[in-house]
């Protein structure tokens, strides 16, 4: 089994999405700070919006959603978390085996030698490049590791449950079209939906619990 999580699953825990949250932050679109040429034209504004964006995400919670996902993964042989979201609420609620598709807000990438850390934000690199959020920017490609981890456990997987997603970000989307069978876990129609072989309307934090019940 494997499931795809979105930013709907975050948001039942406070944490704004780039659609819902009328898409401001002092005056900028998040699809505006979110992209390689804005990080060059602005490094400083850039980190200062992930700092925010950290800080939200460090004082929520997991929500049930989560929880319930925890339990599905605990009572399935085999099950993959894939997730779009950058941030670690599916990992503090207790998931083990979760591949983030866009990175993670808490890792830091050089963009010289492409070294990876954490922690407190540096504005430098040991070997003194520029230290950049690692997430996938608007743009870019997604790194071939979890790209392909996600595609496997997708083809190898009797059933694929997409919760809280848009629909509209790919190349997460077309998993979808690798998989057997697919339900929808979503409070609202997507692009996806007629793809679906059942949906399932309502909030993720609702709904899974209801299913492990």
């Amino acid at each position: 089994m494997a499931v795809l999580t979105g930013a709907g699953v975050s948001a039942e825990s406070g944490i704004p999405t780039f659609r819902d949250n009328n898409g401001l932050w002092r005056q900028f679109r998040a699809e505006q700070l979110a992209t390689p040429e804005a990080f060059a034209n602005d490094p400083e504004l850039v980190w200062e919006w992930y700092d925010w964006r950290r800080e939200i995400i460090a004082a929520a919670q997991p929500n049930a959603g989560h929880l319930a996902l925890v339990e599905i993964e605990r009572r399935v042989p085999h099950f993959t978390l894939i997730t779009q979201n950058v941030d670690d609420l599916h990992e503090r609620a207790g998931s083990r085996n979760v591949i983030h598709l866009h990175g993670s807000i808490f890792v830091q990438r050089c963009l010289r030698c492409s070294r990876e850390s954490s922690g407190p934000r540096p504005p430098k690199c040991v070997c003194g490049g520029m230290l950049r959020p690692g997430v996938v920017w608007f743009g870019e490609a997604l790194p071939p590791e979890p790209r392909f981890a996600a595609e496997d456990a997708v083809r190898e997987s009797d059933l694929l449950l997409v919760i809280g997603t848009s629909g509209v970000v790919y190349p997460a989307a077309g998993l979808v079209y690798m998989a057997k069978r697919v339900v929808e876990i979503n409070p609202s129609s997507t692009p996806l939906s007629s793809r679906m072989d059942e949906r399932l309307e309502g909030p993720s934090g609702e709904i899974l619990p209801r299913l492990i019940a």
